[in-house]
C-alpha cells in the first residue's frame, strides 16, 4: 500500500535562498507516516493511553533536488519491512514525476519507560 499526502510549500518552509529548508523534510515525511498510521485505523492517542508510543530510531535521507515556494509535493509512504516491535518506511516525496528526497525511516514501538515493546496488535494484524 502506498499512501500519497500532498503538501504545498509555503514560505515558512524554505530558507534565505528561497528553496525547502533540508529539515522540514522531515516534518513532511513526519505527517506522511501519520497519515499512513491514520489510514490504517490506528488511532496513536489511544496507543499513547496503553503506553505505547512510536520513536524515530533511525533516518537515513537522501536529498536529491531541491523544492521551492509554492511547490506541489507529494510525500509517498510504504512500509518496507516490519517486525514485532519495529516498523521501516520507504519515504519518497516528488514534484510531479520529479523525485526530491527520499528516506528510510525506523520506527520502534515503546513503553512508558522507554523500553522496546511490541506493535499493538492491531498493527500487525494490518501488516499482514
Amino acid at each position: 500500500m502506498i499512501h500519497k499526502l500532498p503538501v504545498r510549500v509555503y514560505y515558512e518552509d524554505t530558507d534565505f535562498g528561497g528553496i525547502v529548508y533540508y529539515a522540514n523534510y522531515l516534518k513532511f515525511i513526519e505527517r506522511g507516516r501519520s497519515e499512513l498510521v491514520r489510514d490504517m485505523g490506528i488511532d496513536q492517542k489511544v496507543m499513547k493511553d496503553e503506553g505505547v508510543v512510536f520513536a524515530v530510531r533511525k533516518v537515513e535521507a537522501d536529498y536529491l533536488s531541491p523544492a521551492k515556494y509554492d511547490d506541489e509535493l507529494v510525500v509517498e509512504t510504504t512500509i518496507q519491512t516490519q517486525t514485532a516491535a519495529r516498523m521501516v518506511f520507504l519515504q519518497e516525496v516528488k514534484r510531479g514525476r520529479d523525485l526530491l528526497f527520499t528516506a528510510l525511516v525506523t520506527v520502534v514501538a515503546i513503553n512508558e519507560a522507554g523500553q522496546p515493546t511490541r506493535l499493538p496488535a492491531i498493527i500487525r494484524r494490518n501488516l499482514h
